[in-house]
């Protein structure tokens, strides 16, 4: 067998080889798309996974992150560890998270959470999606001021450096 012509008929061209780089890149990191908004966050009250009423009404003066995902969402389940650390890393600086399930089940919450340990609140959305807007796909974000605007919208996953970028400018905010 003549190795030089193996190796040469299974050396992938350089089209080739960029495709599969950004396949892989959307595949490890999906565009998520901002827009950027000014619109009152509504009033709505949740009870959260360990049974706590939370309340945006009562996150004023926080900048929060309005998160919704789903277990059967390998995105949304992506991003998760991402929106962990950044909750670990802010949650003294005036930052808080919700996340809100789109799950038809609380059960199949819990059973996911069951082994993992994001200590940032947990809900279900029951329909809330429709009073923020439009929630066309999940995960989808919502970043709100400490005055309870929402700020931006993100379609898609996010991740720590994103979140970063769109959340500093508003914890600096008076």
């Amino acid at each position: 067998m003549d190795w030089q012509k193996l190796r040469k008929r299974l050396t992938p061209s350089p089209f080739t080889l960029i495709l599969l780089l950004a396949i892989a890149y959307i595949w490890f990191r999906p565009p998520a798309f901002v827009s950027d908004l000014a619109k009152p966050a509504p009033e709505v009250v949740f009870q959260t996974m360990d049974g706590k009423q939370v309340s945006l009404e009562s996150l004023r003066g926080k900048v929060v992150l309005v998160n919704f995902w789903a277990t059967w969402c390998p995105y949304c389940l992506k991003e998760m560890p991402a929106i962990e650390a950044f909750y670990h890393d802010y949650q003294g600086k005036d930052f808080t998270v919700l996340a809100l399930s789109t799950d038809n089940s609380e059960q199949d919450v819990r059973n996911y959470l069951k082994d993992r340990h994001y200590t940032f609140p947990i809900a279900m959305s029951e329909g809330s999606s429709t009073l923020f807007g439009e929630v066309k796909q999940i995960p989808t974000s919502f970043i709100i001021d400490k005055h309870g605007v929402i700020r931006h919208k993100v379609s898609g996953q996010v991740y720590y450096g994103r979140i970063k970028e769109l959340v500093e400018p508003l914890l600096e905010q008076k």
